[in-house]
């Protein structure tokens, strides 16, 4: 984390924080040097971990993070590279994106914080909400079934698919670790709280 930081824009017990502390463990257990690590991210609240760590980051274009950091990759093929974003945007507005890097298996680390829901708009219902839940978007309930992420993305050719949850740090932490030592794309799904709208 940068040490001139002062002020996190999540609201307090956000699943952020347990990722953010996930990736900085992972990166430090892999003594890989800060100026061959770069951490990229889409916009929102989630894209602020690019912010907050002290590795090299960018944050891209709403939904460009994948596409982003396959080109980082291919650019420099020695450095190491983790894309984030959210679940709203990793399996729904561009799930396309997610699918063409799992099937083109570039050597690239992406994490996707799912708390179910599209919580910086408030609430709604998102690709992985469950079904009959009540959200901003469906106020009765949700009839849409969700994604299985792991299935998914394994479906389009993925070998390194995991989903963890951000309350177990440690096996966080080695889905992170495992996920860079493995050669060819990595998918982590984390399953996350969200206390301001995951009802649920």
């Amino acid at each position: 984390m940068r040490t001139n930081l002062n002020k996190f824009q999540r609201c307090p017990g956000c699943g952020n924080f347990m990722i953010h502390l996930a990736i900085k463990q992972a990166l430090q257990e892999l003594n890989i040097p800060k100026n061959e690590t770069v951490v990229i991210t889409w916009i929102w609240c989630s894209s602020k971990m690019s912010q907050y760590i002290d590795w090299y980051g960018c944050e891209t274009l709403h939904g460009r993070g994948v596409p982003f950091a396959i080109w980082v990759k291919l650019s420099n093929p020695k450095l190491t590279v983790i894309s984030y974003s959210w679940d709203w945007d990793t399996y729904g507005i561009w799930l396309w994106h997610l699918l063409h890097a799992a099937r083109r298996n570039i050597n690239i680390v992406h994490i996707t914080w799912d708390n179910q829901n599209y919580a910086l708009t408030t609430g709604q219902a998102s690709p992985t909400t469950p079904l009959n839940i009540k959200t901003k978007s469906t106020p009765e309930w949700n009839t849409t079934p969700p994604f299985n992420p792991v299935e998914l993305v394994k479906a389009a050719w993925a070998k390194y698919c995991v989903s963890v949850p951000c309350t177990d740090l440690p096996a966080l932490k080695q889905a992170i670790i495992d996920g860079i030592k493995y050669e060819w794309f990595a998918h982590i799904n984390v399953q996350s709280v969200c206390p301001s709208f995951k009802k649920w």
